[in-house]
């Protein structure tokens, strides 16, 4: 399962979330300011229908090897100087694989996942590999392509530059032009 950033459905109580907490004035997303900490927070996530976790402490030490090399990133959303939601993933090329996001408040994941979003439109990344088909990442927009499609997008982005991984705020811009 695929999520096209151009396709990612912002709707508007997410929209209304947003400027609500970009108005208060307490409301930051960061890039990669707390890696550790937020794929420590999506491994004691509870979901429901899910025994335990996949993300195990050597998994854990891993993706933080990859974060250290520029290759794992976490988008966090901070409110009141508190991280309160975020994702990680991986960026090679211009493929970005979305790995597990978790949240403490509400639309707080998914906030992050917009600002994720942004950055793909204004990067160039056609696509975020969701890995999991769920019905809420289809309600966003993603969803199911063939595999032959996957790996020819993957062999032609994968070579490409990284995009330098700084949040700024026209991605707000960006992922709020879309419907």
């Amino acid at each position: 399962m695929v999520l096209p950033p151009s396709h990612f459905r912002m709707r508007r109580s997410l929209r209304q979330t947003l400027t609500h907490l970009r108005a208060q004035g307490n409301f930051e997303v960061r890039f990669d300011t707390q890696f550790e900490a937020v794929i420590r927070a999506c491994a004691q996530s509870h979901r429901p229908q899910q025994q335990g976790t996949w993300i195990t402490e050597g998994m854990i030490q891993a993706y933080v090897e990859l974060h250290r090399m520029g290759i794992a990133h976490s988008v966090e959303t901070w409110v009141d100087g508190q991280l309160q939601a975020g994702l990680y993933g991986v960026n090679l090329g211009r493929a970005m694989f979305g790995e597990s996001m978790f949240t403490r408040i509400p639309d707080g994941s998914k906030l992050a996942l917009a600002a994720l979003v942004g950055f793909c439109l204004e990067n160039d990344i056609k696509w975020i590999d969701c890995q999991q088909n769920t019905r809420h990442l289809a309600s966003l927009g993603a969803h199911e392509i063939e595999r032959q499609t996957f790996a020819d997008w993957l062999e032609k982005v994968t070579g490409l530059a990284a995009p330098s991984w700084e949040f700024n705020s026209v991605y707000w811009d960006r992922v709020s032009r879309l419907r």
